[in-house]
């Protein structure tokens, strides 16, 4: 009921109708795994870089629906946060204006729920832009993977500390790692971490 009357609010702020789309009923078991890549860990003053986004349907990662794409900083990189998020100067050459960027992330994921690792921080990064493009911030469903493992695990062990460092994650599910650390490929090793935990949620007597 509050969500309802929430979401009611948040469209009524919408700077432009045609951002309608984003509260229309999803689609029935789809979704889309997000990840992004930032100068920061602030919301409040750091930059998104790279956003990679996958759709994820059933039981099934859609490689031909992925998106990727870098967006332009508004300064220099620090050379600090290099060692982060492994972008140079010479990897945003061809990067986009924040703007076009977050447009067309929002074409893409329309009203389906997002799917992510630690996944409030990067939907407060891209609320931050869409707060000033369309009034708004990102009212999709919010499906953190972590969350899922901890309450899987903790309900078939019981006891213990429980490790919810990605790279733990993926070996615990025994999930083949895709290389290097970028926003696409971490957005499709999340998606294959949800649909892992999705079918081990139904295995009751699967214990990992």
């Amino acid at each position: 009921m509050f969500k309802n009357i929430l979401k009611q609010w948040q469209k009524k702020k919408l700077f432009d109708k045609k951002f309608d789309f984003l509260f229309n009923e999803s689609t029935k078991d789809e979704w889309v795994s997000l990840d992004c890549e930032t100068t920061g860990l602030n919301p409040k003053k750091d930059e998104i870089l790279s956003i990679g986004a996958v759709i994820i349907k059933e039981n099934k990662i859609l490689m031909r629906k992925t998106f990727n794409i870098f967006v332009k900083p508004s300064k220099n990189i620090n050379p600090e946060s290099i060692k982060i998020h492994h972008l140079r100067e010479i990897d945003l050459q061809n990067a986009v204006e924040p703007d076009e960027a977050i447009y067309k992330l929002l074409e893409f994921i329309g009203s389906r729920p997002i799917v992510g690792y630690y996944i409030d921080f990067d939907m407060e990064m891209i609320s931050k832009y869409t707060k000033k493009l369309i009034g708004i911030k990102l009212p999709n469903r919010r499906v953190e993977v972590s969350s899922i493992y901890y309450d899987i695990k903790k309900t078939r062990e019981n006891y213990g500390f429980i490790d919810l460092k990605f790279d733990t994650i993926m070996n615990n599910l025994n999930i083949p790692t895709l290389g290097k650390h970028d926003a696409l490929n971490d957005a499709i090793m999340t998606s294959m971490i949800f649909l892992k935990l999705k079918n081990l949620s139904k295995e009751k007597k699967n214990h990992f």
